[in-house]
């Protein structure tokens, strides 16, 4: 086998192992939290995706990715249903209410 076909092939198969570990490597979210190690915690990722999900309970046409990647779309959401508890720590990053201190 010559230089190069051995080079081709290597990239080849380096590709072939990357795609394989990237569809494996999903991200699993449940409800605003992302299993990290055995243990859910809530992050910035999973959040996104539960304003998305209960977007679509109160009739709004929203994905992950666009929750995810466009901050005023995510703002817009959170003033119409940033009050549901669900969600409400997820709205309260872009919609910060009036805080009160007693």
């Amino acid at each position: 086998m010559s230089p190069r076909a051995l080079i081709v092939a290597s990239a080849a198969g380096v590709f072939l192992a990357v795609a394989a570990t990237s569809a494996e490597a999903k991200i699993a979210c449940n409800k605003g939290f992302q299993m990290v190690q055995g243990s859910w915690i809530s992050t910035p990722y999973c959040r996104d995706a539960y304003v998305a999900e209960v977007a679509h309970t109160y009739g709004f046409s929203a994905t992950a990715d666009k929750v995810r990647n466009d901050p005023l779309f995510k703002q817009r959401l959170c003033r119409f249903i940033g009050q549901d508890i669900r969600i409400k720590e997820a709205c309260d990053e872009v919609n910060p209410g009036v805080r009160s201190v007693f």
